[in-house]
């Protein structure tokens, strides 16, 4: 009886625990502009909702026992002085379109929800009568288009409306490389063409550190309060900013992101942004879901394909691979942001700038920011680990024992050592001037991360090992099959380990970054090889947004490539999360004869992985100038169901 009392209370302190949770999570809204009338044929890529519209998705919050919060209920439930609701859900609105007094505010009045304005406060300044540019290649709006400040200081006296800055002047675009694409004024380095350079840090945070305190100032000024929260113009963010806008007061920052929230981090709050004018049908479910378990369909892009020694040709070899990726329509691009000309695998040079490399064109901003605004499509900047050609001493590189004594690493990677500490911040400061130049949402990190059974013997690992309490003694590592194991293990957890803080040093200033991990095949066929690469799947799975693991068969010269193929996924799905976070690369070309992978061959490996269960599915390499894989038929491999 003694077993079941304690059984019990530690399934009542569970469940408890649970509804805690469940309370103190939270969803967020994301509103614009509000007309009476959306033709169908005008929504595609507006942030808009008809009167009607709105009225419904009202009335189907409070039907379907959703409660509408305020930013102080947050604040207050995040000081302990209070517990949020079940279901709730804070209404936002960007901008300060004229229609949130018109239409928005009579809504709010007659159900009492509270809602959150943002607004631009240099465009709240300018004088009546006047226009200006809100958004590039559009006409200019006139003034009256949005709230004036004595329609505002109405709202907040009426106890429903918090107003938050959307920033004063960064709600737009600035030049953000050589090729002229204008980026998000807030998290872009500003590029100069009559210079040829860009923006540096200093003048960088001098830039928006002084936009926000001017918004705070110029909200106080007008209403009598300052901003608690700040609005990220486009959702765009990044850590320096969060710290400036908490200087000014401003504690909750908003983004844009398809999540539940905790009460743990108010400084990155995601918000569900509802848009091209949903029906209710869609409307719910982008509430209930937030878009979730969409399968991700991949297009793996060598940028070495596509660079060209003349620009201009370049630039058509761009709009070539974009014109490709709007027939296929992939939601995921793994693009690579590393030069390899000679195909070895190793980093020669980058495709941004930085402070370690040569640059062989300033393209992967380009590229990537192409095709995320054109196709909407999120791109992971596809990075080796450890395989860059920087100039070094030989004892930062890996080192592998032959002959009885350290050598110099024979394998086709030539990496730097993991546990050098002088290595470790090159390819730290490398991975940080990728983040501060380029636009990108993921990592896809290079198969080079691997440690054989005989690696690495380099005086930083030997080091490394003593600390651990491991012997460092060769002979004696490599002695028995558990003390290699061991040894494994430990050189596993130091590349995930160091995966992980190169993400985190891209997060500083790319926060809503996923991320994804090449592996062989061969550690999740056979697990015990992990003694042979460093590579572990579980270990993957758990560190990683996505495991990307290269199913191809032919490439592992398996004599029956239907069987293996079959085993490959059979074997993920025993894992947990296996299926769900595993993204199965097929091969596009045999590189054995370098022929073209015959499309039913391909076709059918892709039914094959699918018919099993797999979700995730893509291939490498992409072939824009022989059009392999075909496009036709990659474009009805990747077809998925419209999601609003």
């Amino acid at each position: 009886m003694r077993v079941l009392h304690a059984a019990l209370i530690l399934l009542l302190t569970a469940s408890l625990a649970g509804i805690a949770r469940a309370a103190d999570s939270f969803i967020v809204l994301s509103y614009h502009e509000v007309e009476d009338v959306v033709p169908k044929e005008e929504t595609l890529g507006r942030t808009v909702v008809s009167h009607d519209n709105l009225k419904a998705q009202f009335a189907w919050l409070k039907q379907n026992g959703y409660h509408v919060i305020s930013v102080q209920n947050l604040l207050d439930a995040k000081a302990g002085k209070g517990k949020l609701p079940e279901k709730a859900v804070l209404l936002t609105f960007d901008d300060g379109d004229v229609s949130f007094y018109t239409k928005v505010f009579p809504l709010l009045k007659q159900y009492r929800y509270p809602a959150m304005i943002a607004l631009v406060t240099s465009w709240m300044d300018i004088p009546p009568g006047q226009s200006f540019v809100y958004d590039e290649g559009e006409e200019p709006w006139k003034r009256e288009r949005f709230l004036s400040w004595a329609q505002v200081k109405e709202l907040v006296q009426s106890g429903l409306v918090e107003v938050a800055s959307h920033t004063h002047a960064m709600h737009k675009g600035l030049v953000g490389n050589p090729q002229g694409n204008t980026q998000p004024a807030a998290v872009t380095r500003q590029y100069d063409a009559t210079r040829h350079a860009y923006e540096d840090e200093k003048a960088y945070l001098q830039r928006v550190r002084q936009d926000l305190h001017d918004s705070a100032k110029d909200i106080q000024q007008h209403l009598g309060v300052r901003p608690r929260a700040v609005v990220w113009p486009y959702g765009e963010f990044n850590q320096a900013l969060m710290e400036s806008a908490k200087g000014e007061g401003m504690v909750l920052g908003f983004q844009l992101g398809d999540s539940r929230n905790t009460l743990n981090d108010l400084s990155a709050i995601k918000r569900l942004l509802v848009a091209e004018n949903p029906d209710i049908e869609q409307y719910a479910n982008v509430v209930t879901t937030m878009r979730a378990g969409r399968p991700v369909r991949v297009m793996h892009v060598d940028l070495d394909y596509i660079y060209d020694p003349d620009p201009a040709q370049t630039e058509k070899n761009l709009g070539l691979l974009l014109d490709r990726m709007h027939k296929i329509h992939p939601n995921t691009v793994y693009l690579q942001a590393f030069a390899d000309p000679d195909g070895d695998g190793n980093a020669d040079a980058l495709y941004f700038p930085n402070r370690h490399l040569p640059m062989r064109a300033d393209l992967f901003n380009r590229a990537a920011w192409q095709i995320k605004t054109r196709l909407r499509v999120r791109v992971y900047a596809w990075m080796p680990v450890l395989a860059f050609q920087v100039k070094a001493p030989p004892d930062w590189r890996v080192q592998e024992w032959k002959d009885g004594k350290p050598q110099p690493g024979s394998h086709i990677y030539q990496r730097l050592s993991p546990f050098h500490p002088q290595a470790r911040r090159v390819i730290g400061e490398i991975y940080e001037d990728l983040a501060k130049h380029a636009h990108f949402g993921g990592l896809l990190f290079h198969d080079d991360a691997i440690l054989s059974d005989f690696e690495d013997v380099s005086p930083a690992g030997m080091t490394a090992l003593k600390q651990a309490g491991l012997p460092r003694d060769f002979e004696t590592l490599h002695g028995t099959a558990a003390m290699r194991m061991q040894w494994a293990q430990f050189k596993t957890k130091a590349l995930d380990d160091f995966t992980l803080e190169l993400a985190n040093k891209v997060r500083y200033w790319r926060p809503d970054l996923r991320t994804a991990r090449n592996l062989y095949a061969l550690p999740l066929l056979k697990p015990y090889s992990e003694e042979w690469y460093a590579q572990n799947f579980d270990s993957a799975l758990k560190t990683y947004d996505y495991v990307a693991i290269e199913a191809m068969p032919l490439m592992e010269e398996a004599a029956n490539p239907d069987a293996w193929l079959t085993e490959l996924v059979l074997k993920a799905a025993l894992h947990p999360e296996g299926l769900a976070k595993t993204v199965f690369e097929l091969q596009g070309v045999d590189w054995r004869n370098h022929s073209d992978i015959p499309m039913d061959l391909f076709a059918g490996q892709w039914r094959r992985v699918e018919e099993l269960g797999g979700r995730h599915i893509g291939y490498y390499p992409d072939n824009v100038f022989r059009d392999q894989p075909k496009a036709g038929v990659l474009k009805d491999l990747f077809a998925l169901p419209v999601m609003p």
